[in-house]
């Protein structure tokens, strides 16, 4: 399984192949359609109701069991899918060669392919300061640019995650695919996420540093934080993030949880979150 190189080093190729093998990766065996009707791939076929038309009949089925059955075929889905790329820059600080940003605009593209392939349109938020915001679409060289123009990213910005998700909200008609990328470094933005979970199949992805996880043992230190400058004094602890009662408040509203280390393989892990669901919605639903 190929390894993620540091985005600022690929060439736009590369990075491009990259980004198609990942889609390719996630939709092998993924997003089964629940929804059944005039689509164009077989699924089933079942006794014949009144009001199924004629053309539907399968013949074959029907000589063997002496009832009449109709086919039934897999109605593509077209739940736009809306990707919260969180920009501000304590993405970008790392102790491993590929930054936790870096490792979330892999991933972007990955699912915008992904998405693309069944015939759902993608839009991009980058969640920052700056206001870039693209609108859902199909067009595969729209969301390439897209996905270049977060390579070259501001990266010394806030996090706006509660703001942008507060957005969107009111902004949705249909239901909507929602998959936000993020440290979620930023508590306010727990509750906003978890309101859109009731109307939305919303899905949280946390990037996380292998340092991150080393800060819970240390006694008194002092950082400085990457968004705002300031210099503080702290106990490791309370850097942290307790990941435990985050996954389970995120489950109780309905949003579907993550967390992806950046110094670990994730296409298998990508894989298989997103089998055991569905990518373009929840398998239990």
């Amino acid at each position: 399984m190929p390894e993620i190189q540091s985005i600022e080093t690929l060439s736009s190729r590369q990075f491009v192949m990259a980004v198609k093998r990942l889609a390719d990766s996630l939709s092998y065996g993924t997003d089964a359609s629940p929804f059944l009707g005039s689509g164009t791939d077989y699924v089933q076929s079942r006794l014949y109701q009144a009001g199924d038309p004629v053309r539907s009949i399968d013949w074959r089925i029907t000589a063997r069991t002496k009832k009449v059955h109709v086919k039934e075929f897999e109605t593509p889905k077209r739940m736009p899918c809306y990707l919260l790329v969180d920009s501000s820059a304590s993405m970008t600080v790392s102790s491993h060669r590929r930054s936790k940003y870096e490792t979330a605009v892999f991933i972007a593209g990955g699912l915008a392919f992904a998405c693309l392939d069944r015939i759902s349109p993608v839009a991009v938020i980058g969640v920052g300061e700056t206001d870039l915001r693209y609108q859902p679409s199909l067009s595969r060289d729209k969301i390439m640019q897209w996905l270049h123009r977060l390579r070259t990213y501001n990266f010394n910005e806030q996090t706006m995650l509660d703001e942008r998700l507060k957005e969107l909200g009111p902004m949705l008609t249909t239901r909507s695919l929602i998959i936000v990328l993020s440290d979620l470094h930023q508590p306010s933005a727990i509750t906003p996420l978890k309101t859109l979970g009731q109307q939305h199949d919303v899905v949280a992805l946390q990037l996380a540093d292998p340092a991150e996880e080393e800060l819970a043992s240390v006694g008194f230190l002092r950082a400085r934080e990457s968004e705002t400058g300031r210099t503080i004094t702290t106990r490791g602890r309370n850097l942290g993030i307790d990941q435990e009662q985050l996954k389970q408040e995120l489950n109780r509203a309905q949003v579907d949880h993550l967390l992806i280390p950046t110094d670990e393989a994730i296409e298998y892990r990508l894989r298989h979150f997103f089998k055991s669901r569905g990518l373009l919605g929840r398998s239990v639903r």
